[in-house]
């Protein structure tokens, strides 16, 4: 059989698609019916500090992947095509490649919290988990539909 194949976009590709990318990678890990990758717009120079260590609290390395333009995977065909900005300010990249099902899967932008340190901490927790939820609802539902 092969792999359903999920594409998971924001701009900067350093935090909350990376993290979804993490995300999903642990979920199938026993299964591994997924290809997982995920890209942006205007990508970073680097994942997200903060993302890397609020994931690696849950035992997810993401702080050595790069974070990739999306014109590296226009020419391919996915399964599904899953958007995570969130704020009304950001605009979500468009893919126009060959796409089953287009999502979008909506979450605030951590790395825009502004406040002490014990509250941006709070904020990339929050999303982390809140990434989370939403992506383990969409594995098994993919997985059992």
């Amino acid at each position: 059989m092969d792999k359903i194949k999920v594409l998971i976009l924001c701009t900067g590709n350093s935090c909350r698609s990376q993290m979804a990318h993490g995300w999903l990678e642990s979920f199938d890990a026993e299964n591994k019916k997924l290809f997982v990758a995920s890209a942006g717009t205007h990508p970073a120079a680097r994942v997200n500090p903060k993302a890397a260590e609020v994931m690696l609290e849950e035992g997810i390395h993401i702080a050595q992947r790069a974070p990739q333009n999306v014109s590296k995977y226009l020419n391919e065909p996915w399964d599904y095509v899953i958007t995570v900005c969130g704020g009304a300010n950001e605009s979500c990249p468009m893919f126009t490649g060959k796409v089953k099902h287009r999502l979008h899967i909506g979450f605030e932008d951590p790395s825009e919290a502004v406040g002490d340190a014990s509250f941006v901490n709070a904020e990339f927790k929050r999303v982390r988990d809140e990434i989370k939820a939403r992506f383990k609802d969409f594995y098994t539902e993919i997985l059992n539909g």
